[in-house]
């Protein structure tokens, strides 16, 4: 009874489906593909930025890539919810009457927090919590922008003063005062109430706190730092207009081992908040609107800059090089983009071009992670049988775009253009949709059409280079789909190739997932990244950035473990 039961069921399933009529799709199913996909060895151009792109927008407002790469090329309106606690630490308890800042965890603003001593044992130290009581207006400049790198040291705040200067002037690289209110006033004709900016952790720079925000409490916390730490751990010289404004750049990392357990303690409470942001979705109390970005890697709007990062590695990258047509095209761009955030504006096409670039990331860097360990360790097993398992796990990235008709045909044209379609398929099915729609594509902004155009290459040159090799793991007979080829290419030779492709392009997309601590920390250690301003120790190296020999740890950081409780490793 049960064998005629599954029979039927077979049977009607197969009725069903002879009856059904075949649906239209935007991407064909046919062998046939144009000449823009025959060529599997074209490479990207060599000033392409989509992929710079693409990895600066996926890793906005996280701390480890930004850590990483902290010379930041975008800036994007968003807005901070209602409800978001921000905190600052401050010497009274008035409330700020100037522009000032305030942290997204308190441990940040904590190292901040001041006071007079009183004559007892009793110290304390200011720290006023707010809470937005309606969206906030902000703008997000990315890398590590509150980062005060010196003249020459880096270009952390190049974007920024830009902005508000029309320059950057390297003898003001410490003058936060002036930045702080030098946006203020930029952004006020936009309604910019608060700028986002990343050091140990993410701040927000508060122009009025008298808009949009409350104060939520006024804490004289007891600073139990205070009785080990001397001098003050932040420096007392501030250039604020605000009396109570403990905002001035912190003392440098002592270069010996005579720093204070409480100060150790303190200065690694404040990273390890910043780490609770350090990967996807990263800092999520500020909501980025990413239909109104503008970037510094687009090569349309800023061409001035594509020679002077020809050659050089992306830490070297920096916007000031930028040409004064190019920065009033940029700052026309953004006033026009903000100018159209009215509430009764659209709010761009509706893409979710977060999740959308997310999703590629999710698809494939776990997988080209796996595919170069195979590739780069030594094993037992014989060369066809590494070589096996290798191409089952590039067809396995391959399974949705694989058509049964692609397959090289015996005696037929030579090359890999049988693979073609399964190439054009891999490609732009992410993003044939939004091509597709005459509708949708009228309803992009520019800055939509530029993530979309980083979306396109990125993706392209993945699957160029998935594809090329699974190509060739048909030839040399690996495939387990396709087992028979023609003209077997000698095995050795394919594992060859195939690890000159998968390195070159992981190191083309550059993804910071992929730098972590190996070996992983242990339970007692946490993987960190060398974070402004404490780049530890080193002997035998000079300090000033260009013109060392050895490039100190601040200029390439690398990640390593250090304790999570006391002794402290340097940081």
């Amino acid at each position: 009874m049960c064998f005629l039961n599954f029979a039927l069921t077979i049977a009607l399933l197969c009725a069903v489906r002879a009856a059904q009529i075949p649906i239209q799709t935007l991407a064909t199913g046919t062998v046939g593909v144009d000449s823009a996909w025959s060529d599997l060895s074209a490479l990207p151009g060599a000033n392409a930025t989509g992929q710079l792109i693409f990895d600066t927008v996926n890793s906005l407002l996280q701390h480890w890539p930004n850590t990483r790469y902290r010379n930041g090329h975008n800036i994007i309106p968003g807005s901070v919810p209602v409800g978001t606690l921000l905190y600052h630490g401050r010497a009274n308890n008035s409330l700020p009457t100037v522009p000032e800042w305030t942290a997204t965890d308190p441990e940040h603003a904590y190292g901040f927090c001041g006071g007079a001593p009183g004559n007892d044992t009793n110290i304390g130290c200011w720290q006023l919590t707010f809470v937005v009581a309606r969206p906030l207006k902000v703008l997000y400049f990315d890398g590590s922008s509150a980062a005060n790198m010196k003249a020459g040291a880096g270009g952390t705040q190049d974007v920024q003063d830009l902005l508000v200067w029309g320059e950057v002037d390297h003898a003001r690289w410490i003058d936060e005062r002036g930045r702080i209110n030098g946006l203020c006033e930029w952004g006020r004709e936009f309604g910019i109430e608060g700028y986002v900016r990343m050091e140990m952790d993410f701040e927000i720079m508060i122009c009025d706190f008298t808009v949009g925000v409350e104060l939520l409490a006024a804490d004289f916390l007891a600073a139990w730092w205070a009785h080990f730490i001397t001098p003050p751990l932040w420096d007392p010289a501030s250039q604020s207009a605000d009396p109570g404004s403990t905002r001035p750049r912190p003392r440098p990392h002592p270069r010996n081992n005579s720093e204070p357990p409480a100060a150790a303690l303190l200065r690694f409470e404040t990273i390890r908040a910043g780490s609770w942001h350090n990967r996807y979705p990263g800092e999520t109390r500020v909501v980025l609107d990413l239909s109104r970005l503008v970037s510094f890697y687009d090569t349309a709007l800023v061409p001035s800059l594509i020679p002077h990062r020809a050659g050089l590695e992306r830490w070297d990258h920096r916007a000031q090089n930028i040409s004064a047509a190019d920065l009033a095209a940029v700052t026309e761009r953004l006033r026009a983009l903000l100018a159209s955030t009215s509430e009764s504006s659209s709010a761009g096409s509706g893409v979710d071009w977060k999740t959308m670039y997310r999703v590629v990331v999710d698809r494939y860097a776990e997988r080209l992670e796996l595919l170069q360990y195979l590739l780069n360790t030594t094993t037992t097993e014989t060369a066809a049988a590494r070589g096996k398992t290798i191409q089952g796990q590039l067809r396995v990235m391959l399974t949705p775009y694989t058509l049964h008709a692609a397959r090289p045909v015996v005696g037929g044209p030579a090359g890999d253009g049988w693979a073609a379609p399964v190439w054009r398929g891999c490609a732009t099915r992410h993003t044939a949709h939004i091509h597709a729609s005459a509708a949708l594509s009228a309803r992009l902004t520019a800055s939509e059409r530029l993530l979309l155009s980083a979306l396109d290459e990125t993706g392209r040159e993945i699957c160029r280079v998935v594809v090329r090799m699974w190509a060739a793991g048909v030839r040399a007979e690996l495939d387990s789909v396709i087992p028979v080829a023609a003209n077997a290419e000698d095995i050795p030779h394919v594992v060859e190739g195939w690890r000159a492709d998968a390195n070159a392009l992981m190191q083309w997309l550059d993804w910071s997932v992929w730098v972590k601590c190996r070996p992983a920390c242990g339970v007692e250690e946490m993987c960190y990244l060398p974070t402004w301003p404490y780049f530890g120790q080193w002997t035998g190296e000079r300090e000033k950035g260009d013109d060392t020999e050895k490039a100190p740890p601040w200029k390439r950081p690398q990640p390593r473990c250090i304790r999570l409780f006391e002794p402290y490793s340097p940081l």
